[in-house]
């Protein structure tokens, strides 16, 4: 038994509407065993329960962040660094960005792309108590054309035996999911350009029902707008960027976003702290475009989840919440906000255990000083993170 009685001013349970004042939560050997108001619990519970107290505190489930690289490290060349790198050195550096996400809250982690699956291992680290970080769900090598985008990292494939023959490596190799870049990328300038697709329509079919033989589903890199109709029609789980480009430049798509709410497919905008020097780069008509792209998906009821990029240039792993600030800007309320980072990104994942406050699930919680629900930046200012009942963050 390793029980401990956290009580703060707030419990928000998830989603973020739902909220218990002066609550308590009961973490037993890993897992959430009781939730309720203060004064129920500490009456109900025996003394002899160590008590975790924490006054003018909000306990919440651990965020979650759908993107990242743990392999790249940030910075102007992450390319070079990747592909140069000591496989040893590379292990190490991975743990410490995974460290630093852990101590920004967050708790899951799906990293969607990485060099000769060092996330499987770390993943094993962490799971044992050896390492601390959160949660791995990892994709190993994505799938991209030749020369495509992010090839330096294993995964190019052309043939339809290449593409069954990657995925069976990467879930022989431990993957949770599989990545595909259905378009070109900014990282990859000598591949295809950003809107332009990587793989026919079928191939992405292909990509899709190959996966499920394994359990697995697709997370597809799309920018271009013929991209994501292709993804939306081959039946992926998740949509990262859904910037909605052309050649001209961006044609939203109401009829793909229809089909992308009817299928349940989630988007993952992928922003970075560093969003206002992103937009101010591409000028203000443009960004004013890619916001209205936004509000016309959030109008559409599509299921929006959190992801940072952490790892490219420019993306740190520290800055979680810098992300969740660009959807503030553009006037999410604060409890949808929330909820993109915990119970809609669980969802899209396909966690069941994680993502809500209530008895049986996984004990992934933090601790923060102050309201979340009126005050964005207490999500910064972390007292403790449990992660699968561990106390990681005193």
């Amino acid at each position: 038994m390793n029980e401990v009685l956290i009580t703060a001013d707030r419990v928000i349970i998830g989603p973020a509407d739902q909220v218990i004042d002066d609550g308590s939560v009961l973490v037993d050997d890993g897992v959430i065993t009781a939730v309720g108001t203060a004064a129920e619990l500490d009456t109900s519970v025996d003394v002899s329960v160590s008590r975790l107290r924490c006054p003018g505190a909000t306990i919440l489930p651990g965020m979650i962040d759908c993107h990242v690289h743990l392999a790249f490290d940030a910075g102007p060349d992450p390319i070079s660094a990747v592909a140069h790198a000591d496989p040893g050195e590379l292990a190490a550096a991975m743990a410490d960005r995974a460290e630093q996400m852990l101590a920004a809250g967050v708790t899951t982690v799906r990293d969607l792309g990485d060099r000769d699956a060092l996330t499987v291992p770390l993943r094993a680290s962490i799971e044992s108590g050896t390492a601390a970080g959160p949660r791995i769900l990892a994709a190993t090598a994505p799938l991209t054309s030749r020369g495509g985008h992010c090839g330096f990292l294993g995964g190019e494939v052309t043939t339809d035996d290449d593409i069954r023959a990657q995925i069976a490596r990467n879930a022989a190799a431990g993957a949770d999911l599989i990545k595909v870049m259905a378009s070109g990328g900014s990282l990859t300038p000598s591949g295809p350009r950003m809107w332009e697709p990587q793989f026919a329509p079928r191939q992405l079919r292909l990509m899709v029902d190959e996966a499920a033989r394994y359990g697995l589903g697709v997370a597809a890199h799309a920018h271009g707008t013929d991209a994501i109709a292709h993804c939306v029609a081959a039946g992926v789980r998740t949509i990262e960027h859904c910037s909605w480009r052309t050649a001209d430049g961006t044609v939203y798509d109401p009829e793909i976003t229809r089909r992308m709410v009817e299928n349940d497919i989630a988007v993952c905008r992928c922003v970075s702290g560093d969003w206002r020097g992103f937009l101010d780069k591409l000028g203000p008509e443009r960004a004013e475009a890619m916001a209205g792209h936004i509000r016309k998906m959030r109008e559409a009821d599509v299921r929006f989840i959190a992801g940072t990029d952490a790892g490219v240039p420019g993306a740190r792993f520290g800055d979680y919440v810098g992300m969740l600030e660009f959807f503030a800007s553009l006037d999410f309320t604060l409890a949808e906000i929330l909820d993109m980072a915990t119970t809609n990104s669980a969802h899209a994942l396909g966690l069941t255990d994680t993502g809500v406050l209530a008895p049986g699930m996984r004990a992934d919680l933090i601790v923060i000083d102050g309201n979340p629900l009126t005050e964005l930046d207490a999500l910064r200012r972390i007292q403790h993170v449990f992660t699968a009942g561990r106390l990681v963050i005193k």
